[in-house]
């Protein structure tokens, strides 16, 4: 057990599915696992194993921003021994060419934050995602018949940025399609212990537009993303 995790370590599974939201964690549980258990409760972050088409898989949510999802992605890796993981999610767009509802697999993620600094003395801004997840994310989508385009994405330590200059940045220097608040960390720490992670997103805002999903269709909107990730953990 770690200050953050309660699971015993048998109860985790090679392959953690991670959303945000504890409660989108129990949700996926309760419509998409058998045979499921709760794992872990600690802080309220309600963690489950079950399997889905005999695999078996943990949902474990990460919390809001970089320093929740270093926490909890750093434990996974290093104490539970989890080999990948993939994190389902929301996001903003930074264009027009991505309408709500769009889905993206995400290819790099861009940050300013410090996470990977202070964690390791790394001064990278953009850290990769695993080609190996995003081939069968891709392969995946293609035959539920699903688009989703691949792209960069700006990690932020800020949900309520009001400087436009903070996006026209993400997006003159990596080309940054969309914006979200975790991936950065899981990334780094999936590059430091050599272990796989990757994430797809859907998207619920446009900042060109100023279009906004209702807070329901953040909740209900989300089953596309969440059967590609976990059709997408059978092949891996």
């Amino acid at each position: 057990m770690t200050p953050h995790i309660e699971a015993n370590k048998e109860d985790v599974a090679k392959i953690v599915i991670m959303p945000g939201d504890p409660v989108r964690a129990k949700l996926i549980a309760d419509n998409y696992l058998e045979n499921v258990k709760m794992i872990s409760n600690v802080r309220g972050m309600n963690a489950f194993t079950g399997t889905y088409k005999g695999l078996k898989i943990s949902v474990f949510p990460s919390g809001m921003g970089i320093p929740s999802m270093g926490i909890y992605s750093y434990e996974l890796f290093k104490e539970y021994d989890v080999d990948k993981i993939i994190k389902v999610g929301t996001c903003g767009s930074y264009t027009k060419d991505l309408d709500l509802g769009d889905l993206v697999v995400v290819n790099a993620s861009y940050s300013e934050s410090t996470y990977a600094k202070v964690q390791d003395n790394v001064d990278d801004d953009l850290i990769y995602a695993s080609d190996f997840i995003n081939f069968y994310l891709r392969e995946t989508a293609e035959e539920m018949g699903k688009h989703v385009t691949i792209a960069n994405v700006h990690s932020s330590d800020v949900f309520y940025e009001e400087d436009d200059n903070i996006r026209k940045n993400a997006m003159d220097k990596h080309v940054c399609m969309a914006c979200e608040m975790e991936s950065f960390a899981l990334f780094h720490n999936a590059k430091k212990f050599g272990k796989k992670a990757s994430q797809i997103l859907t998207v619920t805002d446009n900042l060109v537009t100023g279009e906004r999903a209702s807070a329901s269709d953040r909740t209900n909107k989300v089953n596309d993303m969440i059967v590609i990730a976990l059709e997408s953990a059978l092949k891996l």
